[in-house]
């Protein structure tokens, strides 16, 4: 059976065309800061709040800046996966929503990411370099973090 690279090649650009007409909603709440987002429930600094906007909140909340490559599929599905396991694993935006005890395990847990350099991830910080977190960034982080977690755990 001979194969006909020609077809497979036109098959495989008209299927990528077609994939173009699948565009789901974005994750974007349009600077809309819900009650229950983290900064709304915790005196965040200023420098925190910029770190965490340039570093977490385009996986870990409802407002993503999308870069101009997140209109070519499959790459918005790429995209929209990772966002997804982002919010189901911590949502900035919702954060008010978890309990006292989750609050503060999600923040032990940032911290432990943090130190471990799991988070943000190699994958996302290969095109996005101002959300590499240098060493003075992780050291505000972590203090700030671990100051807001004991003032949880005296809460119990």
């Amino acid at each position: 059976m001979k194969i006909n690279f020609k077809k497979i090649l036109t098959l495989g650009f008209v299927i990528f065309l077609l994939i173009q007409f699948y565009q789901p909603a974005r994750n974007l709440d349009y600077g809309q800061v819900l009650p229950t987002h983290f900064t709304k429930i915790y005196a965040v600094p200023s420098d925190v709040k910029n770190i965490l906007r340039t570093s977490c909140y385009d996986c870990h909340s409802n407002n993503t800046e999308y870069p101009w490559y997140s209109y070519i599929q499959p790459a918005r599905m790429f995209l929209d996966s990772h966002i997804k396991e982002g919010k189901e694993n911590l949502n900035f935006s919702t954060f008010g929503d978890y309990s006292q005890r989750k609050q503060g395990n999600k923040l032990e847990r940032i911290v432990k990411q943090i130190k471990s350099d799991e988070m943000p991830l190699s994958s996302y910080t290969l095109i996005h370099k101002n959300a590499i977190l240098t060493q003075e960034n992780k050291k505000v982080l972590i203090n700030w973090i671990e100051s807001t977690k004991d003032s949880i755990s005296r809460r119990f």
